[in-house]
């Protein structure tokens, strides 16, 4: 017997909608449908598109998972394909499900805010990645070959760049491993700026999602624009790239929300403080969009679905006084 569950998502448009969705087995790849907006009633559940986030067997050499993850791509080739790739919050776990304790990235909700008649999203994030490990192994060297003229790439990382993955900064430093050189974060973002345009590509860099620490007052998340988030905006400034300020764009919001709701975001609640549930997952595929939407000169303005469309846009390019530790 399947058992319902409420789920619950207060999107940017000020609604609080109620959503069910049948519980299913770890294979199964149904889960609530993204939230609706202000005009819309609830959305009834529906089958999220799966193809969005896993391909076909059999798994490529090379790649993660023990042969269970087959990297997923293009449904219509004949479309302009919009890449994301980062780590666990925008792709979360080897199967992407949720099945990985309930945990989802903003990169399987984000589809429901495009038109995919008329633009592929897929989603290429792996989670545990760095900006390094992501670059040097094997998921950009599957993927660069497979992006065309036309296409769109999102990238976010930083979650995972503290320690050894990648010196810290924008500079030209390099570091040995054990015979391999290690670049600095800035370094790696721009080397995907750099081969996403030599493909005729058009490179997007996004900030990446805050953790969920709160300023003294409790009025919002800190943030991190002292280092990962505001190198990011370096290395889209130096390289003129378009940027998404997706760590500020999520601060503000979740400050609106208030603590009490913010925990619910993240899974398991309370105690987690950097991946999202459902919800969250909603919430920041939002604000992905709210920035997108921002930009200048947008790329993307045309392959919005009605429900993109309804999302408004948010300007933080003028951001306030980063909040007290």
């Amino acid at each position: 017997m399947k058992t319902i569950i409420l789920h619950l998502a207060f999107l940017s448009a000020g609604v609080l909608c109620a959503q069910t969705s049948a519980t299913t087995p770890a294979t199964s790849t149904t889960t609530p449908a993204a939230g609706t907006t202000a005009s819309a009633t609830a959305t009834p559940a529906s089958a999220y598109p799966v193809y969005t986030q896993m391909g076909q067997p059999p798994a490529p050499a090379g790649a993660p998972g023990n042969g269970r993850y087959f990297p997923p791509v293009p449904r219509d080739p004949t479309l302009p394909t919009f890449w994301l790739i980062g780590d666990s919050t925008v792709r979360n776990g080897t199967l992407g499900d949720g099945t990985n304790m309930g945990q989802w990235g903003w990169g399987a909700t984000l589809p429901y805010y495009f038109d995919l008649q008329k633009i592929n999203v897929v989603n290429r994030a792996f989670g545990g990645t760095s900006s390094r490990s992501f670059y040097d192994g094997f998921f950009w060297k599957n993927l660069q070959p497979q992006i065309k003229k036309g296409d769109f790439v999102i990238l976010q990382f930083g979650a995972n760049d503290n320690g050894s993955a990648s010196i810290a900064g924008v500079g030209d430093d390099t570091r040995d491993n054990n015979g391999a050189t290690i670049h600095s974060f800035g370094w790696y973002l721009t080397q995907f700026v750099k081969e996403t345009r030599a493909q005729g590509a058009t490179p997007i860099i996004a900030s990446l999602t805050p953790r969920k620490k709160w300023s003294d007052d409790g009025t919002r998340l800190v943030g991190d624009r002292a280092t990962h988030a505001g190198w990011a905006a370096q290395v889209a400034k130096d390289t003129g790239t378009l940027f998404v300020d997706l760590n500020e764009l999520i601060c503000i919001k979740y400050g609106q929300l208030g603590k009490a709701k913010v925990d619910t975001l993240y899974v398991p609640s309370p105690t987690e403080s950097l991946h999202t549930g459902w919800d969250g997952a909603v919430v920041n595929a939002e604000r992905v969009v709210s920035g997108l939407k921002a930009l200048k000169d947008n790329p993307l303005a045309d392959y919005f679905s009605a429900r993109g469309k309804a999302v408004p846009a948010v300007d933080v390019s003028q951001p306030t006084a980063p909040a007290t530790k």
